[in-house]
């Protein structure tokens, strides 16, 4: 059976040139980025590589790049820093501090601000509208005096909706309170640009755009506080302990410089391939997204029912977010922008890759379209 694989938003294949670029540092490349001789040489020269090639696919510069294993601990690791400095400048003003973030934020953000919640910080979710966006005033009107984080992704993992960051950077600017952007889902998607958007702190991950898994950065902002989560060796300039793992920080520097290389043209294939697909459903509009995230819902057919069906027709796709698969629930986004959870459990998100063709599409909305009158007709 031919498979089809409609799941890019939970994770890419690995681009054969990636790969390609990995594997002598599997083998006989085997040194320490710290070690002075020629080995550890090799090495770190192959890291500062990787590096300056992640800081031009976002408008940055070598030295704001730090390396991590995931968005997941690059995110942990700004909420950390602001925690630290709010109880060290904070003590004896009564309040631990105000978060700011969407309601629609990944998990590794919500779960430990709602950990800081039960600690008395004081946490803030903005809900988004039903077009699937944030409202940019609603973010800036919860900021106060006592505010020491403000988070917003810049899209959305399940429905592609991209945020308004700008709006909400420049004025987080203007009053000097950090500002997180969770960029996963967008790096190697869209134009990302660190100045444009008014960040402090932006994460990315190699995995959403055809790199290895277990590679990741984080920009800072030159000046922007932080303190490492992991510490005690010197490794990426003392921000974060650890030997670096070199093949897969080669991996996501190359997999940078394609994605920078080849935007324009990966933007307009996934954007044909979304539009053909949804033309073929009658049509869907919407707030702006990414190119390649379609979010549907079939009334009157559980969501996982339809997932597992076309797994056994050979397409993969997706419930919700990938951080929530294997859980029968209503996702937490969909239900923030107060669609019931029937309708949430109803859903389906279906996310393109580059190299999907006009006729997977196709082959994939025949099966779809069979699979869905044959569960309405016998859950009906």
């Amino acid at each position: 059976m031919h498979r089809v694989y409609l799941d890019h938003n939970a994770t890419t294949p690995l681009d054969p040139r990636v790969r390609e670029a990995m594997l002598s540092f599997l083998g006989e490349r085997f040194g320490n980025p710290s070690s002075a001789h020629e080995h550890g040489r090799h090495a770190r020269k192959a890291v500062e590589h990787a590096r300056r090639l992640v800081a031009e696919l976002i408008g940055a510069t070598t030295g704001e790049i730090i390396f991590t294993t995931s968005g997941t601990e690059a995110n942990n690791a700004v909420l950390a820093t602001a925690v630290r400095r709010a109880v060290r400048d904070r003590r004896g003003t009564g309040s631990p501090g105000r978060i700011v973030l969407s309601a629609m934020e990944h998990p590794s953000i919500r779960r430990p601000a709602a950990e800081l919640e039960q600690e008395g910080f004081e946490v803030v979710h903005i809900p988004p509208e039903p077009d699937g966006r944030v409202s940019a005033d609603r973010m800036v009107a919860a900021i106060d005096a006592d505010t020491i984080l403000v988070c917003l992704m810049l899209a959305n993992n399940e429905l592609g909706t991209l945020q308004p960051v700008p709006e909400v950077g420049r004025a987080c600017q203007e009053r000097g309170v950090p500002f997180l952007v969770d960029a996963v889902q967008a790096v190697g998607k869209v134009p990302v640009d660190v100045d444009a958007l008014h960040a402090d702190y932006l994460v990315l991950g190699a995995h959403k755009f055809y790199g290895p898994l277990g590679a990741a950065a984080l920009w800072l902002r030159p000046g922007t506080a932080f303190e490492p989560l992991i510490v005690g060796g010197g490794q990426e300039r003392g921000r974060r302990a650890s030997t670096e793992n070199v093949p897969a920080v080669v991996g996501l520097g190359e997999a940078a410089r394609l994605a920078a290389e080849e935007l324009p043209r990966r933007t307009a294939c996934l954007r044909a391939l979304r539009d053909r697909f949804e033309a073929g459903l009658g049509g869907i509009s919407g707030a702006p997204r990414l190119p390649q995230t379609s979010h549907v819902a079939f009334t009157g057919v559980e969501g996982e029912a339809l997932l597992l069906r076309l797994d056994l027709a050979g397409f993969a796709v997706s419930t919700g977010s990938a951080c929530s698969s294997g859980k029968v629930e209503p996702s937490a986004t969909l239900i923030a922008m107060g669609i019931a959870p029937e309708e949430a459990l109803s859903s389906l998100r279906v996310s393109f890759g580059i190299a999907n063709t006009a006729e997977e599409v196709d082959a994939f909305l025949e099966t779809l379209g069979r699979e869905v009158e044959h569960l309405r007709r016998v859950c009906g």
